[in-house]
């Protein structure tokens, strides 16, 4: 949906035998979006970058998955509902994707405040990544974790620059142990602007 102050609520949950009834359907139509905001930085970091349907279908999949209830639902809408971006920023899910476990273990202890090392880059402005504060994403041995919850604020004036087809968009890491860059397409760039309110 375009940019609001809207949250989830509780009111938008559908009864979960509807959800699993429509499930296939509804991840369809999803897709082509979730593809759109799904941003490769080098050769295992991936921003997904969320909005209020991509929130919720999620906290509708745990549901599903789970079927924890109602007692459930308080903690998705909790974890989750905080996520959706507010017409002034973009928020981004970034994870570090290693199958193998000694590998991904290797490159986490390698990362350490990666979270501090994130941004975006609207022409010469780079932005870097307020991360959630629920929980440190850094243990005690230096180890981060493989999940990121970060968030870009992003000024008016910016807002508009980003809806420039001249104005190059950039996301990225610059750790010392993962320095990389990609370019937004403009499809995905006329995607992520739907998350701003109207300029």
């Amino acid at each position: 949906m375009p940019a609001s102050n809207r949250r989830i609520s509780a009111a938008d949950i559908i009864e979960i035998d509807r959800f699993a009834a429509e499930r296939t359907e509804r991840r369809q139509a999803l897709l082509p979006v979730k593809k759109l905001r799904r941003v490769d930085v080098g050769p295992v970091c991936t921003f997904y970058f969320e909005s209020f349907d991509t929130l919720l279908f999620q906290i509708h999949e745990m549901l599903h998955i789970e079927r924890g209830g109602e007692v459930q639902l308080v903690d998705e809408l909790h974890a989750y509902g905080p996520l959706v971006p507010q017409g002034d920023e973009l928020v981004a899910t970034v994870m570090f994707e290693v199958d193998d476990p000694v590998r991904r273990q290797a490159l986490l202890l390698r990362l350490t405040h990666i979270e501090q090392h994130i941004f975006i880059q609207i022409g010469d402005r780079k932005i870097y990544c307020v991360p959630e504060e629920d929980v440190d994403r850094t243990s005690a041995d230096g180890k981060t974790s493989s999940v990121h919850f970060v968030r870009f604020p992003i000024p008016r004036e910016l807002q508009r620059a980003f809806r420039d087809p001249k104005v190059g968009i950039m996301v990225g890491a610059d750790h010392e142990n993962y320095a990389h860059l990609a370019v937004l397409s403009p499809a995905t760039r006329a995607e992520l602007a739907r998350d701003f309110a109207a300029a």
